[in-house]
């Protein structure tokens, strides 16, 4: 059986891991990543991001390499998300922090930068409409359409992460991809009007 340190530097290609601190820097952008997307609010996936490590941390003698290092960090973060966003505590805050980060900004992330003024603009327009149809998603086809297409995890690894059976990833991933065409159509065709 193959250690944690020993799975995250065959997944990296690096040499072996020989501290925790290696696997906070190989895996924290996309844990932070995928809890920005699910939360939208940075001060909270910052903290959530830091208690995923160190649950990790704790647990990382319990880890038995059944897993890649990044499906099993993917599966504490998910738990956490999904801990946040059921505490009822936090929901008066959650709604009032739901405009922290600017969704507009998310245009920026597109990859090509050598876009017309233009092209950038519609870019933007379309992952704006993206991030506000999978806002929209009931919880569990958010946290699987984020894990494909924010993270590109393949099914397997978000059966791993989830928890959830196969099929049920399937149906939720078809459900999603299905809200959120309708969605974006819908938007663009309020918007040719």
């Amino acid at each position: 059986m193959l250690s944690w340190m020993a799975v995250a530097a065959e997944e990296t290609g690096a040499a072996p891991l020989d501290d925790f601190d290696s696997v906070v820097r190989v895996y924290r952008p996309k844990i932070f990543r995928y809890i920005l997307a699910s939360l939208r609010e940075h001060d909270t996936a910052e903290n959530l991001t830091q208690e995923c490590f160190v649950k990790a941390y704790q647990a990382r003698e319990r880890f038995r390499g059944e897993a890649r290092v990044s499906t099993w960090l993917m599966q504490i973060a998910v738990n956490l998300v999904r801990d946040h966003c059921s505490n009822s505590r936090l929901k008066f805050w959650k709604r009032a922090l739901r405009t922290a980060v600017d969704v507009s900004a998310a245009g920026e992330w597109v990859a090509d930068r050598n876009l017309s003024p233009e092209a950038a603009a519609v870019a933007q327009q379309r992952v704006t409409a993206v991030w506000s149809a999978a806002e929209a998603l009931p919880e569990r086809q958010r946290t699987v359409f984020l894990l494909r297409f924010v993270e590109d995890m393949e099914v397997l690894e978000i059966v791993t992460a989830t928890g959830m059976a196969e099929g049920t990833v399937k149906s939720h991933l078809f459900r999603a991809l299905q809200a959120v065409r309708i969605r974006i159509e819908s938007t663009a065709l309020k918007a040719t009007k």
